[in-house]
């Protein structure tokens, strides 16, 4: 899972794949902004064939928090 949300940032927002750890913050670490974000969402949506809800989306600090999130929801 890591591994496919690693590709997703790396194809998806340009990030340097060296940059992507598991607990590189999305923000703070990574310089992902809302815009970014939002895409980011949509794309593990669409991935992943599952629904983030929007009140979730605030519990992703880091990478693994959203690969945490996505193998939970993902069946």
């Amino acid at each position: 899972m890591f591994e496919t949300l690693k590709n997703i940032l790396v194809e998806e927002l340009q990030l340097d794949p060296d940059d992507i750890k598991p607990e590189s913050e999305l923000v703070n670490d990574l310089g992902v902004n809302s815009i970014e974000l939002a895409d980011l969402i949509m794309l593990c949506e669409d991935k992943f064939g599952i629904e983030i809800e929007d009140e979730d989306i605030h519990k992703f600090v880091t990478i693994n928090d959203v690969v945490t999130y996505l193998e939970a929801h993902n069946q």
